[in-house]
């Protein structure tokens, strides 16, 4: 196996460092920390593999081929396509079997021309492929992980085998929410590294040169971040649409008339239009800015007056890395409408509602982010008890300071974060407390139908008996 500081420094036993990449934000916090120094002085070779892991990849623009890639690809000596590799399976789907592994790396090994050097990989979330498909199939490689928005800060969604867990070297991300600890892969005693964020602003200038917008707007406008909750279940295309008009409703009560509205790429144009009809209405200027580009790319230019989404990592690109106000929309009903619970945008969201102003309170005021230490420490418990809930039985090490959290938290609180079933199940404050409930999976109903079918069974044996008694006493 490489040794984990020779692959990080860039030494004898680093000679091959292979990247995946599927966004353009994800791309961005690699180049990020490679201009850091975070990969060393850069092996024999540098890999970017890029794969494109939307429903049908075949619609999509490639990550090589997005507005703004240019810059970042000279990082790299080479570019590679893993849906190309594996064509016509889909990366998010396709994995090889266990014993199909060794002819797999040989494979790759003499089609990217490798031969017997080290592989060092830095690969999005190994919870899934094609990431986890790529570090099964290089079995002797080391591993870092980068985390490219607010996820970073949940539980690791699946149970990660120790033998793969172990192999992680580091968890790279940015510094979104100073203070704030990431729980992704902890249980492994994965070591979070923070990727500077003057690094990843110079960056983002890079793509933003490359990717030129038509911003008739001046500078200082209020900014919408849109959202594309629709097409992945959580809200219905009525429902998301709503939501873009509370933020605009927002944004106007605050008596901003100049707004950008940054919808999400792959968000329908409606949106859009009847938006901006409705700002032209209230007597505003609403522009679209349709060009592909990443929303933290605009703002050092246009430094807007106020950024608004619902629970965008980018608000906090925002206020973080531009000092930018910010505030948010929609998050209650996005806690409630978030299924199952253990749903990974879960965290984003829980932190976005505890530490962003609500634009629609009656009290609203722009103001800089909060980062004091007590805040802070009270987000991380927060965010602690919402991951333990989550995944208990991947961390079930959270378990006390999750209960000391619930146990402190005012009742009327609890309902916003937690729902009061699970903490029944998992008999934690705020639960219903002597009542036992069974959770609602495959397994446990067919034992309780068992059970009950048993039951029903003795009763009538008993019955039956107890007739046969009667007749004799007749």
């Amino acid at each position: 196996m490489n040794d984990p500081a020779a692959a990080a420094t860039g030494g004898e036993d680093a000679s091959v460092q292979l990247f995946l990449a599927s966004t353009l934000y994800g791309a961005a916090t690699l180049a990020a920390a490679i201009d850091a120094g975070a990969f060393g002085d850069g092996p024999a070779r540098r890999i970017l593999l890029v794969t494109t892991n939307t429903p049908i990849p075949e619609t999509s623009t490639p990550l090589d081929k997005a507005p703004g890639f240019a810059p970042l690809a000279r990082r790299f000596d080479e570019i590679l396509d893993w849906n190309a590799t594996i064509h016509p399976q889909h990366p998010t789907a396709w994995a090889p079997q266990p014993d199909d592994t060794p002819i797999w790396e040989r494979l790759l090994r003499d089609r990217w021309g490798l031969g017997d050097a080290p592989v060092h990989l830095a690969v999005e979330s190994i919870q899934g492929n094609p990431a986890r498909a790529l570090v099964d199939v290089f079995a002797d490689s080391t591993v870092d992980v980068y985390a490219d928005g607010l996820m970073s800060y949940g539980p690791t969604r699946v149970k990660i085998p120790g033998g793969v867990g172990g192999r992680v070297t580091r968890l790279l991300h940015l510094d979104l929410v100073p203070g704030l600890t990431p729980l992704l892969l902890a249980e492994h005693g994965v070591v979070a590294e923070h990727v500077p964020a003057d690094a990843f602003n110079a960056v983002l200038a890079e793509i933003g040169a490359d990717s030129p917008v038509d911003l008739p707007a001046p500078t200082g406008p209020a900014m919408i971040l849109g959202q594309y909750l629709a097409a992945i279940g959580i809200l219905s295309a009525a429902e998301e649409e709503a939501l873009h008009h509370r933020m605009l409703a927002g944004v106007l009560a605050a008596g901003h008339r100049s707004i950008v509205f940054k919808p999400h790429p792959s968000a329908p144009a409606g949106t859009a239009e009847t938006l901006a009809k409705a700002a032209a209405d209230k007597g505003a200027e609403l522009t679209v800015v349709d060009t592909p580009v990443l929303a933290e790319t605009l703002f050092a230019r246009l430094r807007p007056s106020l950024v608004v989404g619902c629970f965008s990592t980018a608000l906090f690109t925002a206020t973080t890395f531009h000092g930018l106000p910010v505030a948010r929309v929609g998050t209650e009903l996005l806690l409630q409408k978030l299924t199952p619970y253990q749903n990974s945008n879960r965290i984003p969201v829980t932190i976005v509602d505890a530490m962003l102003p609500d634009l629609e309170a009656k009290d609203f005021a722009a103001g800089p982010l909060d980062v004091s230490p007590a805040r802070v420490a009270e987000t991380q418990a927060l965010v602690t008890a919402v991951g333990y809930c989550m995944q208990s039985q991947n961390r079930p090490d959270l378990r006390g300071a999750a209960a000391a959290f619930l146990g402190a938290m005012p009742n009327g609180r609890i309902p916003r974060y937690f729902r009061r079933r699970r903490l029944t199940v998992l008999g934690l404050p705020g639960g219903v407390q002597g009542r036992a409930v069974i959770p609602r999976n495959r397994l446990t109903r067919g034992a309780m139908r068992t059970a009950k079918a048993l039951v029903r069974k003795g009763k009538a044996l008993k019955g039956a008996e107890s007739g046969d008694g009667l007749g004799d006493r007749d």
